[in-house]
């Protein structure tokens, strides 16, 4: 086969043609291609294992992805970046044998009606294409993909399905006549239960790998009438990854919790556990929670890593006056500080990105959460145990005998926590909560419903920050749009001019055609001003406090969203699911 992947004369006028390289790197390429070509090494994965920065960008590195599409471009093939959640399973692992696909790199992808797509690597394979139509018995249509994605979806589809398979086979027993009434017992073979306790294992790893590294933050593994759905939520939505055999979703679900060091007998009870995950050199927190539901025990587990959780402030969000506004709030060495917004808003990475910040060898940080986020050895956790009385209430009655200088309340929920919290405020101490109210203003609100008096609050409440999280705009896709004075209006964001610049994503492969890749905080920052504790203390309403906020700076959630729209890092839309 003449393969033109390792043919210089070829891949280094490809690269200046379509600028993937200054002209500079590709002449440095050049000298010591004739190695390369010695050897028959691939060109395509020499240039991209060297991760040369492309033409034009400062740290975008030139893929494998990049050469092959402009390859295909030229030689009329067919490009596409598969995507394992677009992808069927049963079409992928059920067509083609798994040492098949694994040494001719190739991928049966798609049925359209009675023509089977196939992604492969090397297009001009005339023998490989022989073989899979006289093995598939159907029309073909060959598509060009990376060699990087074909070998991920093999080990994340085949590897997940042949264990799935392999402990569906131990697990499975014969239908039985419910009627029939002599009780029908599969005695299990001597190694029978060491098999598919290995097969579930592998299948729990492939999960949690396949998760970590589509950047999930949740998996949920949901019992039905006749199968199991596994389904993974990325950037806030929730996609279905896996539908399995019913008869393996108990064992998922035993080695899910035997992990977390659950009782694996209880199944009527909701129970919480933790997992702590080696992944690409760093740790991931995984919390583990299981609730009965109508067909079995459904199990959500929460994935977190150290990189998202402990950011940088100036990473989160913050526009720069909030973000000077917050560093403000930390000056402070007593009072309260609150956190406001839904679940999933991203309260607690700004938190513990917030504790990161003031750790220090001269401070001493205590976190009372229900249960702990991330543990980290800087900070002093202590984890709320209802079942033998460890609650936010009882413990914050100790806590202070601990000497702290900072104390994290995960949650003020109820009146007695509330005034623990607004006591060790007084005390001269710093402390940080949250509270689910829709913005900050109504963080006062809640207070006061909780039985706190006005001037306790006005005394200990330094601010309030709400927060929501919005989808980013995928870097690789991103489109410009024009966007009318009178559309912004409606969003309450005023411009001077008729029409503004805006953008959105096209949809590409590297955001599975959402047009977003990650998420960003959106903040509104309330600072309580002399002004606003007298207001406090006379009772004024949220509407009155809010309107001295914003006279005072404070930009709305709304606001800040919106700015981060013509900042071209969201889009309308999604400031409208998000702040409406």
């Amino acid at each position: 086969m003449n393969n033109i992947y390792e043919q210089p004369e070829f891949i280094f006028p490809l690269l200046e043609r379509n600028r993937l390289l200054p002209q500079e790197k590709i002449e440095a390429l050049k000298k010591k291609a004739h190695i390369a070509k010695r050897m028959g090494i691939d060109l395509i994965q020499w240039i991209d294992s060297l991760q040369v920065t492309r033409n034009g960008s400062k740290d975008e590195l030139l893929s494998e992805a990049d050469i092959l599409e402009a390859v295909c471009s030229e030689r009329g093939w067919r490009f596409k970046r598969l995507d394992p959640l677009k992808l069927d399973i049963n079409v992928v692992t059920k067509t083609f044998p798994s040492s098949f696909a694994r040494t001719r790199l190739v991928l049966p992808v798609e049925w359209h009606g009675n023509i089977l797509e196939v992604c492969c690597y090397y297009p001009e394979d005339d023998e490989l294409k022989e073989d899979i139509k006289r093995a598939c018995q159907a029309g073909i249509q060959f598509t060009v993909s990376p060699r990087s994605d074909i070998e991920r979806v093999i080990a994340e589809f085949f590897d997940f399905r042949k264990s799935i398979a392999a402990a569906q086979d131990v697990l499975s027993a014969p239908e039985v006549d419910i009627a029939n009434l002599e009780q029908y017992v599969k005695l299990s073979s001597r190694d029978g239960g060491a098999s598919s306790d290995k097969h579930i294992n592998k299948a729990v790893d492939h999960l949690f790998q396949y998760a970590l590294n589509e950047r999930a933050s949740d998996i949920h593994i949901e019992p039905k009438r006749d199968e199991s759905v596994v389904r993974f939520r990325i950037d806030g939505q929730l996609h279905t990854i896996h539908r399995l055999p019913r008869v393996v979703h108990e064992a998922l679900c035993t080695r899910i919790k035997a992990l977390s060091r659950l009782d694996i007998a209880e199944k009527r009870r909701p129970q919480d556990g933790r997992i702590k995950l080696s992944w690409k050199k760093e740790d991931a927190e995984v919390r583990v929670s299981t609730v009965p539901v109508a067909f079995g025990e459904k199990v959500v587990l929460r994935l977190q890593s150290a990189e998202i959780l402990m950011s940088d402030l100036e990473e989160l969000g913050f526009s720069p006056r909030d973000l000077k506004t917050y560093k403000a709030f930390l000056q402070n060495t007593y009072g309260m500080i609150l956190m406001t917004g839904p679940t999933g808003s991203g309260k607690s990475t700004t938190l513990y990105s917030t504790l990161r910040y003031l750790s220090s060898p001269e401070v001493n940080i205590v976190t009372v959460e229900d249960p702990i986020e991330m543990v980290y050895e800087d900070f002093n956790q202590i984890a709320v145990q209802p079942g033998i009385d460890v609650t936010f209430s009882t413990i914050l009655r100790n806590i202070l005998r601990q000497d702290p200088d900072i104390v994290m309340i995960g949650e003020i929920r109820d009146p007695e926590t509330a005034r623990y919290a607004v006591q060790a405020s007084l005390t001269g101490h710093l402390v940080f909560s949250t509270l689910h109210t829709n913005d900050a203003a109504g963080a006062i609100t809640r207070l006061l419903d909780l039985g706190l008096e006005p001037y306790l609050i006005a005394s200990t409440l330094i601010g309030v920050v709400a927060q929501r999280l919005v989808r980013m705009i995928c870097r690789s896709c991103r489109e410009e749009r024009i966007i009318s004075a009178r559309e912004l209006a409606a969003f309450g964001c005023r411009i001077n001019s008729e029409k503004t610049r805006a953008w959105k994503g096209s949809g590409c492969s590297m955001c599975r055609n959402t047009g977003y890749h990650g998420r960003i905080g959106i903040y509104e920052v309330l600072s309580v001003s002399s002004k606003i504790k007298k207001m406090i203390h006379q009772g004024s309403s949220e509407g009155a406090i809010r309107k001295q906020a914003v006279k005072e700076g404070m930009k709305s959630l709304k606001y800040d969203a919106c700015m981060k729209m013509l900042s071209g890092i969201t889009t309308m839309e999604e400031i409208a699911r998000v702040t409406y």
